[in-house]
């Protein structure tokens, strides 16, 4: 009678597994490490954030193009592959975002990262003229001086053996994103809860990581009644604390914030008066006046622009600082442009010096290849998809490995070297291999003032401090993170430049 029953309980999963090959039958022939029945994949992620950081790296290199996991019943394909990222990328039809960006939708909610369809197009019509090039000539006035302050910050570590850059850039950062998109400066209260918010986006990263390996805990009336739920319910809480103090703060203005701008032409948007424009937190506060967008609206937007504008950034400028205290010869060439630009004046800079920082942008956008802050994009196909070799069906998330993709040995010659020079002229690589601002429709709203802020940034710090090396390259290890992160702060030594 066993028997009967063992055979029948075999019998009854053969069934299964034909109908799932019959469903998915293309989706099994892509490539990929081998799981176990049910449970498929999800096994093999349950590793620290270090090792499962470096266990993607040991599938890219031996998949080569592309490969697939389950994790239970989620089916996803991991892409590497400009090809292959650029069909996913170059146009609207798959602009959902992926599953695991789930895990911080109770951060970030409907916010311009995570939201989609209509409501993604409204908001980014919205937004998008917060970032107009006058705008940012008006930014740029302040970001100028949050570089001074950051330079007189630093007059206090020269001498010592060495400096964590990651807190000094990331105040850097968040007061210069409140100070320009959101019309607030901090004060006292503002700055110690700042304090705190910094440290809570790295603790909640981690928090989400750890809920993404484990895949019990992926139902969402679940996850609040565990441990780690009850930590993120708290941190968010520490979030939205800060979020709401910046939009009080903005609300209690007496007036709204009117930046000169050339009127557009065709903007149904615009919310000017002749030729002024709003910055970004008083343009949300307007539309809501007019009913386009509501107060749950405005927090959604202020969580999204103060998460990506400042700890992107941050992120991007550490390695940054890191790059050129190890590579002397780049950084001598970038001082000799900044003499070029500036001679003997201590003066600010300028938009107009801005555009003459071209070693200095290709430095920018080397380390932003080596080190890319945002290192993996997701994707939900609500359509099959046809690659070069491969059909992946409607249902599949799709992971673009933006760390992989930027080390191409056969798009980038010496692609683990550091070498700004291959930024100079035409790119010889694949137009969707270089993609640290993502590319298409969703590429980044802020990418021309992030450039602008860590010009701004390097500049106003070379001109008056010689960088040298602490933390060096080849000895950062990354941990798993929504952002690329290191398991150990990252040191620079500063003296003053004569």
């Amino acid at each position: 009678m066993l028997w009967v029953l063992v055979y029948i309980i075999v019998f009854l999963l053969l069934l299964v597994y034909l109908e799932h090959w019959q469903k998915h039958g293309e989706f099994e022939k892509i490539p990929g490490p081998r799981g176990i029945l049910f449970a498929a994949n999800a096994l093999d992620f349950l590793m620290d954030p270090v090792k499962l950081f470096y266990y993607f790296r040991t599938l890219a290199n031996k998949y080569k193009q592309l490969f697939k996991l389950k994790l239970g019943t989620k089916k996803f394909v991991v892409l590497y592959n400009p090809e292959d990222v650029e069909v996913v990328l170059s146009g609207i039809k798959h602009n959902s975002k992926g599953f695991l960006y789930g895990f911080i939708q109770p951060w970030l909610q409907d916010g311009l990262l995570l939201s989609d369809g209509t409501k993604w197009q409204h908001r980014r019509k919205i937004l998008t003229p917060t970032f107009h090039f006058n705008i940012l000539r008006h930014f740029h006035v302040v970001i100028e001086e949050n570089s001074k302050q950051l330079v007189e910050s630093l007059k206090t570590e020269v001498g010592k053996p060495k400096t964590d850059v990651v807190s000094l850039i990331s105040d850097f950062t968040l007061n210069s994103i409140c100070e320009t998109a959101m019309g607030i400066k901090f004060d006292k209260e503002t700055s110690d809860l700042g304090r705190r918010y910094k440290d809570g986006i790295y603790s909640i990263g981690q928090l989400m990581v750890y809920r993404a390996q484990r895949v019990w805990m992926y139902p969402n009336w679940l996850f609040p009644l565990t441990d780690v739920g009850r930590k993120q319910k708290k941190l968010l809480d520490l979030l939205s604390s800060f979020r709401d103090n910046v939009i009080n703060k903005r609300r209690e203005s007496t007036a709204f914030q009117y930046i000169d701008v050339e009127k557009y032409d065709d903007d149904p948007y615009n919310s000017s008066i002749g030729k002024k424009r709003l910055v970004m937190l008083d343009l949300l506060l307007q539309a809501e006046k007019s009913g386009t967008i509501d107060a749950k609206g405005i927090g959604e937007e202020v969580d999204t622009f103060m998460f990506e504008g400042h700890d992107t950034t941050s992120t991007a400028l550490q390695f940054a600082f890191m790059a050129l205290a190890n590579y002397p010869d780049v950084q001598e060439k970038a001082v000799g442009e900044c003499n070029q630009i500036f001679g003997d004046s201590d003066r600010p800079a300028t938009m107009h010096d801005l555009g003459q920082m071209k070693y200095l942008e290709c430095i920018i956008k080397e380390t932003m290849r080596l080190y890319p802050p945002v290192h993996f994009i997701m994707r939900k196909f609500n359509h099959p998809v046809k690659f070069k070799n491969y059909e992946v069906p409607a249902g599949t998330d799709c992971a673009i490995l933006v760390y992989d993709l930027h080390r191409r040995a056969d798009q980038f010659q010496d692609a683990l070297a550091f070498k700004p020079e291959r930024f100079f002229g035409e790119p010889t690589w694949h137009p969707y291999c270089y993609i640290p601002f993502s590319a298409g429709p969703r590429n980044c709203i802020g990418q021309k003032f992030a450039m602008m802020e860590m010009k701004l940034c390097l500049s106003a710090v070379l001109r008056r401090f010689k960088l040298l090396p602490v933390t060096k390259p080849q000895d950062v290890v990354f941990i798993t993170d929504f952002i690329l992160r290191t398991n150990h702060q990252i040191y620079v030594k500063f003296e003053k430049r004569n």
